[in-house]
């Protein structure tokens, strides 16, 4: 029957009963079903729809069974508020994706440095105030673009997809901060030019990663929303200055010298460069979203 339903076109001179059978059929299919009625026997149909539309001069029981009511006769509305709840969608799952990657990478990494390190990797109010920071550009994500072709299909949550996303790119940001690790040590760095030395670069990696991850495309293709832009340039810049500024000691920052912190923007070069190579074979091994 849900096959019969899929090749059908249009229906017509169909009860009330068989309006509710077809959309039915449909959702067993895995369809997202959208219903549009004013009348009295709609309301079965509007009930039984994912989506029941219907219009302000309607019955009051095919309002009350519909989850939209236009208040103005444009169906174009339908189709803003399509495009606005996919564009809301995608940078919610932006966030989340990120979000999850970083904090899992980021206990990985203490977990770890935690083994074979006779200091903390980073003090309490240092690591409150990395998530305070890489957090100012991260809200800005729901405001982002979204790519013309993110909004082309619709896409659902996928909670396995987003914990396969976590493990693969949380491990990759732990490695590159366990090379970090490795290359502190091999300099004989103190504790506090070590702690210093992470803590610009974990804030500069949660960054750089945001524009990378925002898009599934190529980073350079994909425009960014100016906000999210002069979000990541400020911190990114306050990230490198506060070691550097008076009254840092009091967070347990020093100065850093001038080869380390090249060596801290060489290696947030190359894992965004790493990070951009592994999420297109990611995204290009995933399954096309459904419809």
């Amino acid at each position: 029957r849900a096959r019969r339903a899929q090749a059908v076109d249009v229906f017509a001179e169909i009860e009330p009963n068989q309006k509710e059978r077809i959309i039915l059929s449909l959702r067993r299919a895995g369809h997202v079903v959208g219903y549009l009625g004013d009348g009295i026997n709609d309301a079965p149909a509007l009930h039984a729809a994912h989506v029941g539309i219907s219009v302000d001069t309607a019955v009051d029981v095919a309002k009350e069974a519909a989850q939209i009511v236009l208040l103005q006769n444009n169906l174009a509305v339908l189709i803003e508020g399509v495009r606005l709840g996919r564009a809301t969608l995608e940078n919610t799952l932006k966030y989340i994706y990120i979000t999850a990657s970083a904090n899992f990478g980021n206990m990985l990494s203490m977990a770890v440095a935690g083994l074979f390190l006779p200091f903390l990797p980073l003090l309490p109010k240092q690591i409150l105030l990395n998530n305070l920071l890489s957090d100012l550009p991260a809200m800005t994500l729901g405001g982002d673009r979204v790519d013309a072709e993110q909004l082309q299909m619709a896409r659902r949550w996928d909670a396995q997809a987003i914990r396969r996303f976590m493990m693969l790119f949380g491990s990759i940001s732990s490695l590159f901060d366990l090379l970090t690790f490795w290359l502190l040590r091999r300099l004989n760095t103190s504790a506090a030019v070590f702690q210093s030395s992470w803590f610009v670069e974990s804030l500069l990696t949660e960054v750089v990663i945001l524009l990378i991850m925002r898009t599934r495309g190529p980073v350079l293709r994909s425009r960014p929303s100016s906000l999210l832009l002069l979000s990541v340039a400020g911190v990114s810049a306050g990230a490198i200055a506060l070691p550097y500024l008076p009254g840092a000691g009091a967070l347990g920052l020093v100065p850093i010298p001038g080869s380390i912190l090249a060596m801290l923007l060489a290696i947030t070069g190359l894992y965004a460069l790493v990070s951009e190579l592994f999420k297109r074979r990611h995204f290009a091994s995933q399954p096309a979203p459904a419809s």
